[in-house]
């Protein structure tokens, strides 16, 4: 479960995703899917990683026959060199999933992304420490330690806001290995990462390598945000705005049979990837089962739909700390409306 790169950013941090997508090849666009309806209309998703938990509902829908039912032929491209909000931008996928940092910034450098669904409701990342570091208690301890990164533009400014919030001042040197960061914290090449709660410390604790608790970045302070979105781009939902309302209802449906029966939806995630996943069924099944529980649905239980609230704190925090920057390579220096970085407007039960 990782944040997919644009340039050299997150969701391609791992270099063990590299090898797992060589498994998983062309097959995932197929996996799953029901019988296609020639009369639909064709919708492309373009994945940010291997196929994981994250997008459990779209392959909820798809085997289910949702998107079917609501008349939408979904095609899943398995990910690749290319960012999905890049593609989304220049058409070349219809729906991407994203995260609000990454459409941030996308935005920002002048791409035509705009969030209609959000898959996680919270930020689901934590900072990853081996429990049995015994010199790192606090966020404040981090200070002068070694961080294995991904190179994206979000970490610096987060990493420095829960840490001096703890009273440290910041200042950290940051790696780049030749192996996933989580191994290098692990084998004890770096001091500590980000790392998702939902996938990666579920990985940890299975492997007997658990990280410490009570490092939730949330709980650290961070503005709540969402860790895993679909976009799209305005210009495709102002020419097909009735087949993006039939994919997201579909979508939702599947999202919201995810968080209702997380154990059918893990063996329909399985299913449909079985040389990624068949043999990480454990994972799978507790991760899918966390999700359900505190991560699918909004308060109101509904799958799907964002705020203006959860979008400005933590894109506040982002430009405060001048991490935006256009398609110049320019700072932003005028707080964006960050209304406009979402819309509710696509899903079945309206704008919020």
């Amino acid at each position: 479960m990782t944040r997919h790169a644009r340039g050299g950013r997150r969701r391609a941090r791992l270099l063990a995703a590299v090898a797992a997508l060589a498994l998983v090849g062309g097959t995932a666009a197929g996996c799953g899917s029901s019988a296609s309806n020639p009369a639909a209309a064709n919708v492309s998703v373009a994945l940010d990683w291997v196929p994981n938990t994250n997008h459990t509902g779209i392959y909820v829908a798809k085997a289910l026959g949702y998107y079917r039912q609501d008349g939408v032929n979904v095609q899943i491209l398995p990910y690749g060199s290319t960012a999905p909000e890049t593609l989304v931008a220049s058409d070349k996928a219809d729906f991407g999933i994203s995260y609000e940092a990454g459409t941030i910034f996308a935005r920002a450098a002048g791409e035509d992304d705009v969030s209609v669904f959000a898959i996680l409701q919270h930020d689901a990342l934590q900072v990853g420490v081996r429990a049995s570091n015994t010199a790192i208690t606090t966020p404040k301890d981090l200070d002068g330690k070694t961080y294995a990164g991904f190179g994206t533009p979000d970490e610096g400014p987060t990493l420095k806001y829960v840490i001096r919030r703890a009273g440290g001042t910041g200042k950290f040197t940051t790696v780049d290995l030749n192996t996933s960061a989580y191994d290098a914290v692990w084998n004890g090449q770096a001091d500590f990462t980000l790392s998702y709660m939902t996938w990666e410390a579920i990985q940890g604790q299975l492997a007997g390598k658990p990280f410490k608790p009570g490092f939730a970045l949330t709980q650290l302070g961070l503005p709540d945000n969402y860790s895993t979105l679909i976009i799209s781009s305005n210009h495709y939902l102002a020419v097909h705005p009735d087949v993006a309302r039939r994919f997201l209802a579909a979508t939702q449906r599947g999202y919201e049979y995810a968080a209702a029966h997380p154990l059918q939806a893990a063996k329909i995630l399985i299913a449909a990837d079985p040389n990624g996943l068949g043999s990480q069924q454990t994972l799978v099944t507790e991760s899918a089962q966390l999700l359900a529980r505190s991560y699918y649905l909004d308060a109101a239980g509904v799958a799907g739909p964002q705020t203006t609230a959860e979008w400005s704190g933590y894109g506040n925090l982002l430009f405060d700390a001048g991490a935006l920057t256009d398609s110049n390579g320019s700072h932003v220096t005028t707080r964006p409306d960050w209304s406009t970085y979402y819309t509710n407007a696509y899903l079945p039960t309206g704008s919020k």
